[in-house]
């Protein structure tokens, strides 16, 4: 791939989506492809390949997804098992027609065993049962990662699965709702700040481990992957059935992260459990070994992303831009 390149971003105003956009774009990408929902529902098979057949993109990155934490995924299944798989059929199957030189799809860590091995290696995948609050999700992520397996060895084609840690930085849902994890934190320990209020209360017993990465680090690794050589990449793909891990390589209690984000944010009062709330797996913490090797490796600490972040969450506060 190179600046001349017609590349594909799908689902460019998402977290990730956005984030590989600017990428792209500081990197002098000028054949950059989007288009929003409202111009094309990637549910739908019929405009997905007839947008492809038009703009014969030779790189396709899919970045959307419907997404949320552990009580949207537990709340609504049926939407999350059902508009994944959707979108997935119709975007894979339409860059195997029309010629895709190279896709990234994005796997996820809850599509690993519940008590699988720790730290996850690709070839742990379907090794055992599932975490059950996102089971339907990781269901989806499952067969999307399958899906461009079997075309790979079916088809001669180059689709590669990426699974990250949980993501954030500017450009997330901070709604506590349906938000992952650090960025219901933000949202919840700003708002305690602002009001006021002594204690803060978070899911579950804080002991769940997890990794986290801010997104331009993600953003980075698929700018790497997109354009590595194709035999380096297979070399190492293959052996995995192209799916790889990316990650930072470090995790940390949930308590942990809930105190790291008090202190960016400012707040001082008392974080307390409720261990009757679900605490989802244990650990999820990814071997990213395989990537390491060809030659990326995350930049941004986790105190500078978080900092990033809560910047960004205060001038969407404040109707700023910029920031």
């Amino acid at each position: 791939m190179n600046s001349g390149s017609r590349v594909y971003v799908a689902g460019h105003t998402g977290l990730l989506g956005s984030a590989l956009l600017q990428r792209l774009q500081a990197d002098g990408y000028a054949r950059v492809i989007t288009r929003t929902h409202a111009e094309l529902d990637l549910t739908d098979g019929a405009a997905v390949r007839a947008v492809f057949e038009a703009e014969r993109p030779e790189y396709v990155v899919l970045a959307a997804a419907r997404v949320g934490g552990i009580s949207a995924n537990d709340t609504y299944r049926a939407e999350f098992i059902h508009t994944n798989l959707a979108i997935q059929t119709a975007v894979i199957d339409a860059a195997y027609r029309a010629g895709v030189v190279r896709l990234l799809f994005f796997g996820s860590n809850c599509a690993y065993p519940k008590d699988g091995a720790q730290p996850m290696s690709e070839e742990h995948l379907l090794a055992g049962p599932l975490e059950t609050t996102s089971e339907a999700y990781a269901v989806a992520k499952i067969a999307g990662m399958a899906m461009c397996d079997a075309y790979n060895r079916q088809y001669g084609t180059r689709f590669v699965s990426l699974i990250p840690p949980t993501l954030f930085g500017p450009g997330d849902h901070f709604d506590s709702r349906s938000s992952h994890v650090l960025s219901a934190l933000i949202d919840r320990f700003d708002r305690a700040r602002e009001g006021g209020q002594p204690s803060v209360e978070i899911w579950g017993t804080g002991a769940q481990r997890r990794e986290l990465m801010y997104v331009d680090d993600m953003a980075d690794a698929c700018v790497f992957v997109l354009e590595l050589d194709d035999d380096m990449l297979r070399s190492v793909a293959e052996q995995t059935r192209w799916v790889l891990n990316a990650g930072l390589g470090q995790d940390m209690t949930i308590l942990d992260l809930a105190s790291q984000v008090a202190g960016v944010v400012g707040y001082e009062g008392e974080i307390t459990t409720d261990p009757s709330r679900p605490d989802g797996a244990a650990r999820k913490l990814l071997n990213s070994s395989r990537i390491r090797r060809l030659g990326w490796s995350p930049r941004i600490t986790m105190r500078d992303g978080l900092e990033r972040t809560y910047r960004w969450y205060r001038a969407q506060i404040a109707g700023v831009a910029e920031f």
